[in-house]
């Protein structure tokens, strides 16, 4: 791209701000600068003025039960033969959602490399692979396993994983691919420069994770392979049990296209996802969406209604994520932090949120799904969020749960 093309296609958006500093570069930086106009995505900008304008709007919701660990171990043993028999036939590959860094923690890495240890170092992603060893110790063969990253922690993840030799884990078992960035901008729209030759970019979201995937080729080499589902989950829940032969047995029973790991809530104001129906279609109401009635709906027993929340725990069908592949998952515009270079060239660095990032949320996912299986799981076996450094849905208490899990800190 020349830059007067790159200037042409900044006009029509009005984001010539991006040439800014053009002139200053060298010869090196330009060409990378260019580069970046000419893939960058600018259509996003259109949904952040509709959004602006209008807002997303939701539908009518209705709670959603689940199977719940009492009607789970009735079946037990079948759900853990039929998880058992399609693991080992190679039918479901594990895929971590790992391109976040742990800013909230203080610590400028991926977050994955977090040493979660007191006494000797015991990493986020060494829990995860620990998690799912015992599934291939249970089935006795390895589980194709898929990292997703960013540009952003791409390399040092690959590099952290390599040095500690994937825990153990068979290294040609692991893929690696990145996400999907989507530019940032600030409250009048224009998208920041996070350096003079550089665009502020971020990861799309947890919803990206597919269309990435496919990007990367990834998705047809799974076909290939014979894989028929996906487990998907967070890197930061270092309880997460991924590919659990009961869940992955248990969701195949349901007939489902998709399966979501839920856990019921501690309080009826929780700050969790819940999984509902929205207009009839399985879906996840966020605790801030959800209405005074909504939140303390019982039934005859005294039971919320509106009560299982989601852990990013999920299954899905891979046909049924290529059924949906071609349509456009709803863009969300989340207000943050965002660092960036002023107009005298100066890297800034904001105490409180200065514009948005768009965001693709697993949600919509489910809700293009016609059926969802929500299973309960022990949140004091499985939910074990690292979020912040300190609080709830911290360092401090996931240390807490891997203690009583009996893991060694």
């Amino acid at each position: 791209m020349t830059k007067r093309e790159a200037e042409e296609k900044l006009s029509r958006y009005d984001q010539g701000q991006l040439l800014s500093f053009y002139d200053s570069l060298d010869e090196s930086s330009r060409e990378n600068l260019l580069n970046q106009i000419d893939q960058l995505d600018l259509s996003v900008l259109n949904v952040w003025k509709e959004e602006k304008t209008k807002g997303i709007s939701r539908g009518t919701f209705f709670p959603l039960g689940a199977l719940t660990i009492d009607e789970i171990a009735k079946k037990r043993d079948l759900y853990q033969a039929v998880g058992q028999k399609a693991l080992r036939e190679g039918k479901v590959a594990a895929l971590i959602l790992a391109g976040g860094q742990g800013t909230r923690l203080g610590y400028d890495h991926p977050k994955g490399t977090y040493n979660i240890g007191v006494t000797h170092p015991l990493y986020i992603f060494e829990c995860l692979i620990q998690n799912l060893q015992d599934v291939v110790k249970e089935v006795g063969v390895p589980i194709p396993l898929y990292i997703m990253t960013s540009r952003k922690n791409h390399d040092e993840t690959v590099r952290f994983l390599q040095e500690h030799s994937f825990f153990g884990y068979p290294a040609d078992s692991v893929r690696f691919f990145i996400q999907q960035m989507a530019p940032s901008v600030d409250y009048s729209g224009h998208i920041y420069l996070e350096a003079k030759d550089r665009i502020s970019l971020s990861p799309n979201g947890n919803g990206g994770w597919f269309t990435s995937l496919k990007e990367a080729g990834l998705a047809d080499q799974m076909e290939r392979d014979g894989v028929e589902w996906i487990t998907v989950c967070a890197v930061d829940n270092v309880c997460q049990r991924i590919n659990d032969p009961v869940f992955v047995g248990a969701v195949i029973e349901s007939g489902c296209e998709c399966g979501a790991k839920v856990v019921r809530k501690a309080s009826p104001d929780e700050k969790v996802g819940v999984l509902c129906l929205e207009d009839g279609r399985p879906s996840i109401v966020e605790y801030y969406e959800m209405t005074d009635d909504m939140i303390h709906l019982k039934d005859a027993a005294g039971n919320l209604l509106y009560n299982f929340g989601v852990i990013l725990n999920y299954m899905f069908r891979l046909d049924s994520l290529e059924r949906i592949a071609g349509r456009n998952l709803p863009l969300h515009i989340v207000e943050k932090k965002i660092p960036y270079i002023d107009a005298e060239g100066n890297l800034v660095k904001p105490d409180k949120p200065n514009g948005y990032k768009f965001e693709k949320l697993v949600l919509d996912m489910i809700h293009m799904m016609d059926s969802c299986c929500a299973y309960e799981v022990c949140r004091e076996r499985e939910f074990a969020p690292v979020k912040n450094l300190h609080g709830v849905d911290s360092v401090d208490t996931a240390r807490e749960l891997l203690r009583k899990n009996g893991v060694e800190l």
